[in-house]
């Protein structure tokens, strides 16, 4: 005898069978199902793909935007890299520029990284500005002066060292690389006030005669008035 089985009949059996199996199901297991399910559809595997990409992407970005300022100087032809001063390197500063400083000096550092020294050449009566090239640095350097509450005597710019007008100072502070001494000397000579010092850390200028210095290593303060010609 032959048995007829009508085609709707077993789909709606393969539909029960189906639902009564995600019904039945754990919760761990019933979501394994329903991941199983969304795997098989492709608008759902197209909208996992762009979430990963979409994220993937801002990643990316972030770690573009975030690196690129410290990267950038790095790419120079002469760098001056990010080293915070130590706390003994600031003190030697302050120290040994102390004798010349008088009420309403000013004090410029220039590549101020975390302002640190512009803060504390501030907290000692200068009027003080750091110039960075890293606007993150001059970001953290501004915010620090504020919470310090110092903000008034200690400001921060972005701006190219070499494209600083230096004539308005009367302490020039810079922590070089020995390559840019050279060019750096040659600035002083041309730009800086006659009455005018400079403090130069960790390398020497290389022709001028320094009037004081403090040789303590990496810590090495010179200090030097513009050769009378």
């Amino acid at each position: 005898m032959s048995v007829l089985i009508c085609p709707c009949i077993v789909e709606q059996s393969h539909k029960s069978s189906g639902e009564k199996l995600a019904t039945d199901m754990s919760p761990e297991n019933q979501l394994g199902f329903e991941l199983q399910e969304d795997a098989r559809n492709p608008k759902t595997k197209s909208k996992l793909g762009k979430v990963v990409l979409g994220i993937t992407g801002a990643a990316a970005v972030g770690i573009v935007l975030v690196t690129t300022p410290f990267v950038t100087p790095a790419l120079r032809k002469i760098c001056l890299p990010y080293v915070p001063a130590t706390e003994r390197q600031i003190a030697n500063i302050l120290r040994i520029g102390q004798a010349s400083k008088h009420n309403g000096s000013t004090l410029v550092d220039l590549g101020s990284g975390d302002g640190r020294v512009v803060i504390a050449a501030a907290r000692q009566g200068y009027q003080a500005h750091g110039y960075e090239l890293n606007h993150w640095l001059v970001w953290y350097s501004r915010l620090q002066a504020r919470l310090q509450g110092l903000h008034h005597k200690a400001t921060f710019s972005r701006a190219d060292l070499w494209k600083v007008n230096l004539s308005t100072f009367d302490t020039i502070l810079i922590f070089g690389v020995s390559e840019m001494m050279p060019k750096l000397q040659d600035k002083f000579q041309e730009e800086m006030k006659d009455d005018a010092q400079i403090l130069a850390c960790r390398f020497p200028l290389p022709n001028w005669k320094p009037t004081d210095m403090i040789e303590e290593g990496i810590d090495s303060v010179w200090l030097y008035q513009r050769p009378k010609h």
